[in-house]
């Protein structure tokens, strides 16, 4: 029986990382007190691991969020496969032995592919007001029905026309998303190697885009997100997000077991 790395704990592995990474300053992970991350290296390929208490369940938001900065504050400076959140094997031996070493060419060619490279996030909110003025201008009935409710002045006596007058919006804003969406995509295809249409967060969000760039690219992503952010002025707010670690573009792992 494999022993744990520390009496009474197991380790939590966040993600895996070259062999050659190495920390400069101590960095703390997840848990209460948090534990600190270390390096458990086989071949060419490193786990990022920390001791926890397992009679301490995970899952308050600062253990999430911990699991991510860690990720993503290394993506910024190598490449990392990321781990599920919440994952955790018994010792440092069955770290190596049921993740790394089965897994290690497979890893390091992963590892290989993401060089250099990390993962932004491009989030982009319609302005209410100018979206909607969109829609009921390019959209008849929806105008006519602006018209009918303002002329009423009696919300009981207007419920299924504003039912009605939402369903338009919300329809045309689905589709105004989607147009916006492939234009973005489109336009920033030349600085990325990668990207990948998210699901809406808000029913104002116009983009949610992740894409895979080089890091060292990050300058070009962003002229590229300037020009945009100017073409939309006034109609949609753009925000780039990262780096991050992958997470969108390599299967999310979970240790076996």
């Amino acid at each position: 029986m494999p022993a744990t790395s520390r009496e009474g704990q197991t380790c939590y592995v966040y993600g895996i990382v070259p062999a050659d990474v190495e920390f400069t300053a101590e960095v703390e992970g997840v848990g209460d007190p948090p534990g600190k991350v270390r390096l458990v290296r086989h071949g060419d390929v490193s786990a990022l691991v920390s001791d926890i208490d397992t009679s301490r369940p995970l899952g308050r938001p600062g253990d999430l969020m911990a699991h991510q900065e860690l990720l993503d504050r290394t993506a910024a400076a190598a490449p990392v496969l990321p781990l599920r959140f919440g994952a955790v094997v018994t010792s440092e031996d069955a770290v190596t032995g049921e993740l790394l070493e089965p897994h290690h060419e497979e890893f390091a060619a992963a590892l290989r592919e993401l060089e250099g490279r990390a993962q932004y996030v491009v989030k982009g909110r319609y302005a209410e007001d100018a979206v909607l003025k969109e829609v009921l201008s390019e959209n008849p009935e929806a105008g006519e029905l602006r018209r009918q409710i303002r002329a009423a002045g009696d919300e009981d006596a207007t419920r299924d026309l504003r039912l009605r007058l939402g369903e338009l919006v919300s329809e045309a804003v689905t589709a105004k998303r989607e147009q916006d969406t492939r234009h973005a995509a489109g336009l920033l295809e030349p600085c990325c190697v990668a990207s990948n249409v998210r699901e809406p967060t808000h029913e104002q969000d116009a983009v949610h885009l992740a894409v895979l760039a080089d890091r060292d690219g990050q300058e070009e992503l962003e002229r590229a997100l300037s020009g945009l952010a100017e073409e939309w002025q006034g109609r949609i707010t753009l925000r780039l997000l990262g780096p991050m670690a992958p997470y969108d573009f390599v299967a999310t792992l979970a240790p076996a077991g």
